[in-house]
């Protein structure tokens, strides 16, 4: 498993690692989870836009803006190839929060099958990031539509004894993570999928965790829309996307209004433009996109199926070490069954940022807190937790020091 990944060599593609921590201690970043670092590569993509093809795309006939539209729309291509859909199903949008609260809104605006309102059924679940929670919950404010949820196990899997109850006639979308955020467990979705298939209902999946580090085959999974950030995903920030299957983009109303998203404008009335312009109103974030491209080109050539199991190693050896020291409890699976490379844990008696503080002494940095999922949080019953989460830039070493921050974490508060 060693020779999986050549992390020496990935890692020199990553100038942040070079960058001395507190006390000269050397970068273990285990924060990928809330965003990644980014490669040279992807720097350089980014920068040599500006330097060389800057100009707004799909608004100029000169040569330069000819060369901005083609930059532009050859990164739609890129991320087409990397989901293995078609071009004009993939939307720009600012960031995975954007697309989903485009679609929570579009679905109110929009009239026939995709509207919602009174009397129809949003389904979400307990695992849920804010993000794929309350545009959700305030659509069901606005519209007087019902919210419900499946229920997390202790384990952090779903609790799909009654999927039937959940999921009914009334049902017009089902909004799940595909994998959590805070525990890494991955939600069984087959059967979510098929219930909601088989009242009408859209699936909508966040892939801000699994995008990044697993093929994901979209033709198998048999979902309606799915989103993830650039950030997440060696990529820049500002940048993200929005899939959806083209015959139901068609029917939605746009999000934004302005610029590039008409097809006729009158002072009375207007019409839109086909998708995906439709949902990219005003110019967009261009050299990002750019970006995001490169970083995703950066993911191919390493290998997902690799990344995966990479991180479920580092995963599998984390756990065994974190669950010999004392007083540390592991929040979820226990294992790297129908999980990714993400590990939460408390230790007994300690507030999480307290830990987090003290791991800092060590170089390692980590998420401590609720990670922006209150209800998952609350249902174990507690105040946070130390959230660990790998990538393709980390090895064997950094969990070493992960445990070793761990144990003088516990002992500085525990002998003091």
């Amino acid at each position: 498993m060693d020779s999986l990944l050549d992390v020496a060599a990935i890692k020199r593609d990553f100038p942040i690692f070079q960058e001395p921590m507190r006390g000269g201690k050397r970068l273990v970043f285990l924060d990928s989870g809330a965003t990644s670092q980014k490669p040279i590569q992807v720097l350089d993509a980014e920068s040599n836009f500006y330097a060389t093809n800057n100009a707004a795309v799909h608004r100029g006939s000169y040569y330069l803006a000819e060369r901005a539209s083609e930059a532009y729309e050859g990164a739609r291509l890129k991320v087409a190839g990397f989901l293995g859909v078609s071009a004009d199903e993939v939307i720009f949008t600012k960031s995975a929060t954007e697309s989903l609260n485009l679609l929570a809104v579009s679905f109110e605006r929009s009239k026939g099958a995709l509207h919602i309102g009174a009397g129809d059924e949003i389904v979400v679940s307990e695992l849920e990031h804010h993000a794929n929670l309350l545009p959700w919950q305030q659509l069901a404010q606005r519209t007087g539509a019902t919210l419900k949820w499946f229920s997390m196990n202790e384990d952090g899997s779903l609790d799909l004894t009654n999927v039937d109850q959940i999921i009914t006639p009334k049902t017009k979308v089902v909004a799940i993570t595909h994998q959590s955020n805070v525990l890494g467990s991955v939600p069984d979705l087959a059967p979510i999928v098929t219930a909601a298939h088989a009242v009408g209902a859209v699936v909508v999946l966040d892939g801000c965790q699994s995008v990044p580090h697993q093929v994901v085959d979209l033709q198998a999974l048999v979902v309606d829309f799915i989103v993830f950030s650039g950030h997440k995903a060696l990529g820049p920030t500002g940048i993200g996307v929005l899939w959806g299957r083209i015959e139901l983009l068609d029917q939605m109303e746009p999000f934004l209004y302005g610029g590039s998203m008409i097809e006729t404008v009158t002072m009375t009335e207007s019409t839109w433009a086909p998708v995906p312009k439709r949902f990219e109103a005003g110019v967009p974030n261009m050299a990002q996109a750019v970006g995001l491209a490169t970083a995703l080109d950066y993911l191919s050539n390493v290998g997902l199926a690799k990344i995966h199991q990479w991180e479920l190693s580092l995963t599998e050896y984390a756990l065994a070490g974190l669950k010999e020291i004392e007083g540390v409890k592991i929040v979820g699976p226990q294992g790297i069954t129908n999980r990714g490379g993400v590990i939460s844990f408390t230790i007994d008696g300690l507030h999480p940022h307290d830990v987090g503080q003290v791991m800092d002494q060590y170089g390692v940095a980590v998420r401590t807190g609720h990670h922006c999922a209150w209800p998952l949080i609350r249902k174990l019953g507690l105040t946070g937790t130390t959230r660990a989460s790998f990538y393709l830039y980390n090895d064997f070493s950094d969990v070493d020091v992960l445990i070793e921050s761990v144990i003088g974490a516990r002992d500085y508060f525990w002998k003091r």
